[in-house]
């Protein structure tokens, strides 16, 4: 993977439909790799139609379109709100307002019927993307848990419950529109991050904006059709014992072009507990995360900015 001269970055591309086929290794390989060295990945041959990907960013387009007095009927501060929209992190604590709008959906059959009725085929599309996207991602995470290491293989093929468990995880969608913006350099649309959960898998249209920190350095990732760009989460550094690392990412904006993107947030179930996978800590490689759960993150988010990694340092074992 190579960085170009304008400091844009290609990252390492996996294709799951290689994962089903004798090549398998390889790619396990290869997907190893991307998580230690980069926590950043593209995934194609994902198996979602190229209609239900155009789908969810023309009704994202829509609803972002609609008077805000529309929108604003999602505006809470209420962090477990089913749906949320806004333009921060933390409304009441950030500092400084991002240069976004976005859209949050906690995604379960209980609470679909509190998401947007407005624009009329918002339910269906995004419901329809968020059943994929979530097959996508245990999918990636049957693959990222036989990635760490051979003997692991044998304990997933008998033992499940690890699956399972993410089949009844939580999936957080975040709907992001980040307007054109007259003096780009004077605001950002996202500051520097890490993402809370196990996989991210994110979607987005064909304007540059996201960079991730490689190197000591910030790149631009450039923009694969039909792709998604997936990252490791807080969450899966703390599993694997901080064998793959969640990496600092932010969003740049344009000065002559909106941009659509839509992440998928997945981790277990937000009253189950995160912890280092006891397979992966022995003697030469002891515990260095506490436990955690959605409730811990949420108080530390309410309190604070979510900036940078400042909430997983605060799960590190001294």
């Amino acid at each position: 993977m190579n960085i170009a001269a304008n400091g844009s970055i290609k990252l390492p591309i996996i294709d799951f439909a290689q994962l089903q086929g004798p090549n398998r290794p390889e790619v396990l390989k290869s997907l190893a790799k991307a998580c230690e060295e980069y926590g950043f990945f593209q995934a194609i041959n994902h198996g979602i139609s190229h209609n239900v990907i155009k789908n969810m960013i023309d009704v994202a387009k829509t609803f972002f379109e609609l008077p805000f007095e529309e929108r604003v009927k999602f505006m809470s501060r209420d962090m477990c709100a089913p749906v949320r929209y806004g333009t921060s992190f933390n409304q009441s604590k950030d500092g400084v307002f991002c240069w976004r709008d976005f859209l949050k959906l906690m995604c379960h059959p209980d609470v679909l019927h509190h998401w947007p009725s407005s624009p009329m085929d918002f339910r269906k599309e995004v419901g329809s993307y968020s059943k994929q996207t979530k097959l996508l991602f245990l999918s990636v995470m049957e693959a990222v848990l036989e990635s760490l290491g051979q003997e692991l293989s044998t304990e997933i093929a008998n033992n499940s419950d690890i699956l399972e468990e993410f089949e009844d995880g939580s999936q957080l969608m975040v709907v992001n529109c980040y307007p054109a913006c007259p003096e780009p350099d004077l605001t950002l649309g996202m500051p520097p991050h890490s993402d809370y959960g196990f996989l991210t898998l994110l979607l987005q249209d064909e304007v540059k904006g996201l960079e991730i920190q490689h190197n000591g350095k910030w790149v631009t990732v450039e923009p694969l059709p039909n792709s998604f760009v997936v990252n490791v989460g807080d969450h899966l550094e703390i599993f694997s014992n901080g064998r793959y690392k969640s990496v600092l990412h932010r969003v740049l904006v344009n000065d002559s072009k909106s941009r659509i993107s839509v992440a998928s947030l997945h981790s277990l179930h937000f009253e189950r507990m995160v912890r280092p996978w006891p397979k992966l800590v022995n003697e030469a490689n002891p515990r260095r995360y506490k436990d955690t759960d959605f409730a811990s993150f949420l108080d530390y988010v309410s309190s604070c900015e979510p900036i940078r990694k400042n909430f997983l340092e605060s799960r590190k074992l001294t």
